[in-house]
Parts: C-alpha cells; structure tokens; sequence
C-alpha cells in the first residue's frame, strides 16, 4: 500500500534531519583502505555498528568448499579474502510486511599511485557537491545509505513491519563470493536493493564476469643472440590478439540479447595486469597476463571459459613457437554469469514511488556492462533485485567522487522504498 502523506513527510524529514552524520559516517567509512584482504577492520566496525543499533548480528567466515562446490561461485586463490562476513536483521514485533535484504560491499579496488590523486586517496573530503575517495562511492556511501535509511524510519517513529537483513559482504571486487556466501548460508528475503552508484537508476540487465590468468613460457637468451631464443612477453601479445577476436566475435551477439542491442561495446576484455621477464638484456623466459571479459546474461560461465580455453589453444597451435609451448589458461576470480531483471514487478513498482518523490522525476533503467552481486539475488535466491544508487565519477580510477546532493536524493528514496515494501509499524506500540 502506498505511504500516507504524512508517513512519507515524516520520513524525508528524518533523513534530511540524519543527513549531516551520514556524510560524516561516509567519510570514517572511507578512511578504512580496505582493498582485498585488509576488510577486517571495517568488517569489525560495522559489527560494532550493527550491534549499537541493537540489530541481531550473525559474522561468519566464507566457506570454500561449498563455494566451490556452487556454479556460480568465484575461484579461489590465495589472493582471496579472509574477512568474514557480517549481517544485521531487524525481526519486527509482528512480521505482517515483506523481508527484505540490504546489501553492500566494503571491500575497494587498489588506489594506484597516490601522486595522481589531488588528495590521498584514503583521506576523504568533500568539495562542492563531491566527496571524494577511493570507495566512497564504489560503495561505502551504500554501506551509509543502508545504515541512516533505517535510522530515518526510527527517527520518525517507525520500524519496518518486515524482516530486514542489512548485509555487509567483501570479495565484490574479484569473485562475488561474499554474496554468494550469504546465500549458502541461508539468508533470503522477498527482495533485495544493492545501492551501487548507478546514476539514481535502476540497473535492466547485467553481464557476467570472468577472471582469468595466460601463462606463456619462453626461450630465454642473451639479447645479441634474440634470433635463436622466444619471447615470452611477445608471445603473450600474440595471444592478447586472438582474445581480442573473441571479445569482438562476443560483441557481434549483442543483438541476440535483449536489453544490449543498443550499446556500443557490452562486452569487454581487460588487460588488467602484465608482467614478466627478469633482465632488460635477456629475451624474457615467462610471461603472465591477467584479464577480465564480460559474457551476456544467459551464457554459462562454464561455456564462456571453455570458448576462452578453445581461442588460445586454436591460436597456439597455429604460432611457430606456441604450438610446441601452448600457453596455460587459469581462471582465478570471478566465474559469474549474468542477469536480467524483468520488468513489472511490484518491487520495481514501489521503487519507482520512492524515487518519485525523492527525485520528482520517474525512474529510468539501464544496461551496465560491470559486475553486480545483483547476480546472487537474482540467479539462485529468485527475487526481485534491485540495483540502484547515487550519481558518482570516476569509479576504479583517480579521484572517484560521489555526489552529495544524490546520496541524500537517493537515500529517501531507499527509506521510502523500505517503508512501503515491508510497511511500518509505530514504535512503542
């Protein structure tokens, strides 16, 4: 049922009231540098955080072998995290309303030099309308927007009739398997809202994601004597050619599948990291690559690395040199396939009301060619999931921003979303 007039005026009020501590919070949020394998800390503070609000908080360590054992789950290499889990449920006196699942990711992508940044990556601040730092907007202003949404209602004098899991993940950035975990573990609800800075958009569609590492050995010699020897690092650029074939073989599908008809490149292969090689003066005698690519919702991930595995051996076997030292294929992160969210649900509905009348405009949707834990949700829990958040700049690059003004946009709309989704209860009552 949609919120009275009043409930809706009290609501936006509580969060305009909140708002000053939530960019504040934003910014202790960002001061954890919390790339993959250092999340402990702000995992631990948001327990903390959780439990001052009097939230039931459940922290659990991710399981590999169940991980493992589940299609969509991310391979799982040393680099992976070792941060556990954390999730807060609020269980209403009466649950007469819809649950619901909160969910972000504290977990951030390396900065990069500092000295490209205008200011330490990790030192937030704010400048106009901007308030900068590496994972401020990618996405702890999510991980504060589902914090002072459900503050908003408490202050107004309401709590969600619903069950309401507000669910803090990491590994979003490299295997999805935080949410994944959450999955395993048994949490579910009637629909979940991921607050990614998606531009006070809802997300349509969303493509799947693999990581994977090329090995190429070579023959080293001395630099005078190149001729007799094979380089490694030339033979990885070799192989780089023959996935670009792929990516753009992949590209020419586009019209196969609904809702990336229309963009230019959904999807992309990343050179994410080369190295190799040990002397300027030695024909270098290994190589690795690490990539990512994009698949359209619908395709296995099985099959996609199988197409990946099928392109390089192909090429090798046509290379003078590769054919007798084919190159090693491993995959090392995510394994994910993508998802669409169709249209109609009642949860998109009641989204639409919210951003209404936070925004004063109707709500858009878009195709995003990036990863989303959206996937968890949508593949295997089935519910209605929504990814939608503030306008942001420069995510995974130099001085990523997020905008104010938009998180406190979008942050009423979330509270409204929550309060008409799961409906309300007076507290004290």
């Amino acid at each position: 049922m949609p919120l009275s007039d009043n409930v809706r005026t009290a609501i936006i009020d509580a969060v305009e009231q909140g708002f000053p501590d939530q960019i504040e919070f934003t910014k202790v949020l960002v001061r954890f540098p919390s790339i993959r394998g250092k999340e402990h800390e702000v995992v631990d503070f948001i327990a903390g955080e959780l439990a001052e609000r009097g939230y039931e908080v459940d922290q659990f360590d991710m399981d590999p072998a169940a991980i493992e054992a589940h299609e969509g789950g991310g391979k799982i290499t040393p680099e992976h995290s070792t941060a556990p889990i954390v999730v807060g449920t609020h269980r209403p006196r009466n649950e007469a309303g819809r649950s619901l699942i909160l969910q972000s990711h504290v977990d951030v992508v390396p900065a990069g030099p500092d000295t490209m940044w205008r200011h330490p990556p990790f030192e937030p601040h704010v400048e106009g309308d901007w308030l900068y730092g590496r994972g401020g907007a990618d996405m702890k202003a999510g991980q504060a927007q589902i914090f002072f949404a459900m503050d908003a209602l408490r202050r107004a004098g309401f709590a969600p009739a619903g069950r309401v899991h507000l669910q803090t993940v990491v590994e979003e950035e490299s295997t999805g398997n935080g949410a994944l975990m959450t999955y395993l573990k048994g949490y579910d609800a009637d629909a979940v809202l991921i607050p990614e800075p998606e531009e006070e958009m809802l997300v349509r569609a969303n493509v799947g994601t693999l990581w994977f590492q090329v090995e190429v050995q070579g023959k080293p010699v001395h630099v005078r004597e190149m001729g007799s020897g094979a380089n490694a690092i030339d033979a990885a650029y070799r192989v780089v050619a023959a996935l670009r074939g792929l990516e753009a073989d992949w590209n020419a599908e586009k019209g196969d599948h609904r809702f990336f008809e229309d963009l230019d490149h959904p999807i992309n292969l990343n050179i994410g990291k080369i190295e190799g090689g040990d002397w300027a003066s030695s024909v270098p005698s290994w190589c690795r690559v690490d990539c990512r690519i994009a698949l359209f919702p619908g395709i296995r991930a099985a099959e996609a690395a199988r197409r990946i595995e099928e392109t390089i051996s192909t090429f090798a076997a046509s290379d003078p040199y590769l054919a007798n030292s084919p190159p090693k294929v491993t995959f090392n992160g995510f394994f994910s396939e993508g998802y669409t969210l169709e249209p109609g649900s009642e949860a998109e509905a009641v989204l639409g009301r919210a951003h209404q009348a936070a925004t004063g405009e109707e709500l858009q949707s878009f195709v995003t060619p990036g990863y989303l834990d959206c996937r968890v949700y949508q593949l295997y829990n089935r519910i209605p999931s929504l990814c939608y958040g503030p306008i942001s700049e420069n995510i995974h690059g130099v001085d990523e921003r997020v905008s104010v003004e938009s998180i406190r946009r979008t942050t009423i709309a979330m509270a409204l979303f929550i309060a008409e989704w799961c409906g309300v209860e007076a507290l004290g009552d």
